[in-house]
């Protein structure tokens, strides 16, 4: 046998090998990429789910800033309202009109106003 006959026979020997290895190598990456139970189908229902969480934050951010926005809105007319009771302190409550109480249900409104007509 001559060193090109040996040479031949591990470059074909090797080749086969390699084909082996290739074959073996492809069954796997099928598997891994098979969209039902491989890699594939995993990356699939974790691309859904962060798709779902990123839709569920924007929700939640837009429902935080409405909810702030109505919350500055809140606190603008609860100083109006202060602004207004200070003024009526210092003024006086008997030099201010008769304004019901938005507090007081309207029986009660009506059982001060029956006796404040009968003091009077």
């Amino acid at each position: 046998m001559s060193v090109d006959v040996l040479l031949q026979s591990g470059l074909i020997l090797a080749s086969v090998g390699l084909a082996i290895f290739c074959l073996v190598l492809a069954r796997r990456l099928r598997r891994l990429n098979d969209l039902e139970t491989g890699l594939g189908g995993a990356i699939a229902v974790m691309a859904a789910e962060v798709d779902r969480l990123e839709r569920a934050m924007r929700e939640a951010r837009d429902q935080a800033t409405g909810a702030s926005e109505e919350l500055a809105k809140q606190i603008v007319a609860a100083r109006k309202e202060r602004e207004l009771w200070d003024l009526r302190q210092k003024l006086g409550v008997a030099a201010m009109p008769d304004r019901p109480d938005p507090v007081i249900p309207l029986r009660n409104r009506r059982l001060r106003k029956r006796v404040e007509a009968a003091d009077a």
